[in-house]
């Protein structure tokens, strides 16, 4: 019997004009089953000169529409339609996701007779009337069971909407789950259900695949994996992965280890996609790692491995996996790794397949039974000899700029890879030392500039004194429970002997250790000695030149805390000393003193040395001064 049994058994009932539901093996050729009657029913120009139809027949709309799930799938799909149209220069365009709108929208308004896309894409342009399916006489669903699995569903009734009703339907699957019989029953016309077998009629895989299933680690398998791509015979060889993380990480271990690996999956951007398939055809990439999104209608030559590097979800995937070796009458290998978490869903693969391998023998990177029966020469280790890194790898396919609108590569084609081109036409960007000119009062400085050598360190100007006959401000008081004549009367009693005022020259005034000023407390003293003992105070001149001297300090003074003053004369002895320590301690801050029920004579010395002072000292209070003052 021919390899091709789905075609000999389609073509007389498609080519009838009746609706047709195909099921078939994986690699027997329903890709032509249903391709040749979509070819015949379009009308070309050529038939109008050949004069089998007229010219009023000719429509530039869409005239045949094929619904597959996988982009990969649809890019296959329209090459084999324009190989078998070429003679009748039939055209066929493919519209599916991950591309730009732009191209395809042109392309549209150009004319085109076959289209060939994905069901999200094809509803977006037809919702936005940039698509005419008003004139579709044939309609195609490919890989139904895969679109019911990806929720394809619903978007292809809506499509199916669009198109007239008096149409042709075929509907190919490898599967025929209740679900899409279902929608056969819904939008097809007494359909013609075809299902080529193989003479051989037993089990639901091909016959002519070698089957292999090894219990092995999970931490092995990157070593087993590459030993068996060293057996002898092997080809081309697909690797099959559940998520997208590990057949990344396989691909990029395998490219370690010398072999010339690609990557398909969902992460990837589109162009990135066809540029590893593309490669793989060509043979610059003899082993391509890939997520199940590669595992429908992928035709490749010379696939002679398939290794299932983690168990399938079922027995449709597991189908669809295997079925990319052995195709058209080919003979294949396949592998299957079966970690010991997976043995339970591999039981039930085995079981819904009728297979013979319930409990997978337990096998490693070094178990001789490996070596022989995937015909491994001895010593082979899983690193890839030099001699035999003949393949041109991934890197000598040109990424072409798709205009991509998704996954890694950016939007709009605006990735890594279609960026490079522009950053190596734009010239070499070179640095000039940054030139800084130096100016004073707008004018540029020549080149007496250069003369100085050296930093000179400004001198520190003195500050100026005031003059002599300039009024002072004098110090605000406020005082508390005293008598209203107080300061009045007590501010001439203390008279100042004419020394001579000695200038400072802060310049010269060393240094002073900072030390932090102790405040006296005194306590109250009897009014009768106050009063006798006030009017006698006198400043000797050399306090005098003291209090000079702390007056041009620029230190803000500290208020000074007296209570209940004992004496007259420790009172005298104390405002010395103070005046004393204030002159010495000149750079440092004293603190604060709050005087309360003080005698008068100690503020109205502390007033008349504050007087001469340029700076404004703080406010001080005095609270229940002695009433002796006024008497005095």
């Amino acid at each position: 019997m021919s390899p091709f049994p789905i075609q000999e058994m389609t073509l007389p009932v498609a080519l009838s004009g009746t609706d047709v539901i195909g099921q078939a093996k994986t690699g027997t050729g329903k890709t032509l089953g249903f391709g040749l009657p979509l070819l015949e029913r379009v009308i070309v120009p050529a038939d109008v000169e050949a004069g089998r139809a007229t010219p009023d027949q000719l429509t530039d709309s869409p005239q045949a529409l094929v619904v597959v799930p996988t982009r990969e799938l649809c890019t296959q799909v329209t090459n084999d339609l324009l190989t078998a149209g070429k003679v009748r220069n039939v055209r066929v365009l493919a519209i599916y996701g991950g591309r730009a709108y732009e191209p395809q929208v042109e392309a549209l308004k150009k004319g085109v007779d076959v289209i060939v896309g994905t069901p999200g894409r094809l509803l977006d342009l037809a919702g936005q009337k940039k698509l005419d399916l008003s004139r579709v006489k044939a309609l195609v669903l490919d890989e139904a069971d895969e679109m019911l699995d990806l929720g394809f569903l619903p978007d292809v009734e809506k499509i199916i909407n669009y198109l007239p009703p008096k149409r042709q339907t075929m509907l190919f699957s490898a599967t025929m789950p209740g679900a899409v019989i279902g929608l056969a029953r819904r939008y097809m016309t007494q359909p013609t259900h075809i299902r080529a077998t193989s003479p051989e009629g037993e089990g639901v895989t091909v016959a002519n695949i070698k089957q292999h299933v090894f219990r092995a680690h999970n931490m092995d398998k990157p070593e087993l994996v590459s030993r068996i791509l060293q057996a002898e015979g092997r080809g081309l060889a697909m690797i099959f992965c559940r998520t997208k993380r590990t057949a990344a990480d396989i691909a990029e271990q395998l490219e370690k280890r010398g072999f010339a690996s690609g990557a398909v999956h969902g992460d990837l951007g589109q162009g990135a996609r066809e540029q590893a398939l593309r490669a793989f055809r060509n043979g610059k990439v003899d082993v391509l790692v890939c997520t199940d999104v590669a595992a429908r209608g992928i035709d490749v030559e010379g696939v002679t491995h398939v290794i299932n590097y983690q168990a399938p979800e079922d027995e449709k995937t597991f189908l669809h996996r295997v079925g990319r070796t052995g195709r058209a009458g080919n003979k294949g290998i396949a592998v299957t790794l079966v970690d010991w978490d997976d043995i339970p869903r591999w039981q039930l693969i085995n079981k819904a397949l009728e297979l013979d391998f319930h409990d997978p023998v337990e096998t490693y990177s070094t178990s001789p039974h490996l070596f022989e029966e995937m015909n491994i020469p001895a010593g082979t280790k899983g690193i890839l000899p030099r001699a035999e890194r003949t393949r041109a790898g991934l890197k000598a396919e040109n990424l072409e700029d798709l205009g991509e609108t998704g996954g890694r590569g950016g939007r709009g084609g605006r990735g890594p890879a279609a960026a490079a081109p522009v950053a190596e036409e734009r010239p070499a960007r070179t640095r000039t030392p940054r030139q800084r000119r130096r100016t004073r009062g707008g004018s540029e400085l020549g080149s007496e500039v250069a003369v100085v050598a050296a930093p000179v360190t400004p001198a520190v100007e003195a500050p100026e004194a005031p003059a002599a006959d300039e009024p002072r401000r004098p110090r605000r008081r406020r005082t508390r429970a005293s008598a209203p004549g107080t300061l009045v009367e007590a501010a001439p009693a203390v008279v100042a002997p004419a020394a001579p005022v000695v200038e400072p020259d802060f310049q010269m005034a060393p240094p002073v250790e900072p030390v932090r000023a102790r405040r006296t407390r005194t306590r109250k003293a009897p009014v009768a000695e106050v009063v006798a003992q006030a009017p006698v105070v006198e400043v000797p001149a050399p306090a005098v030149a003291a209090v000079a001297v702390a007056e041009e300090a620029p230190v803000k003074p500290k208020r000074t805390r007296t209570r209940k003053v004992a004496e007259a004369a420790p009172v005298e002895a104390a405002a010395v000393d103070a005046v004393d320590a204030v002159a010495d301690e000149a750079p440092v801050k004293p603190k604060r003193t709050r005087t309360r029920k003080v005698a008068e004579a100690a503020p109205v010395e502390a007033a008349a040395a504050a007087e001469e002072a340029p700076v404004k000292p703080k406010r001080t209070r005095t609270r229940k001064v002695a009433e002796a003052a006024p008497e005095a």
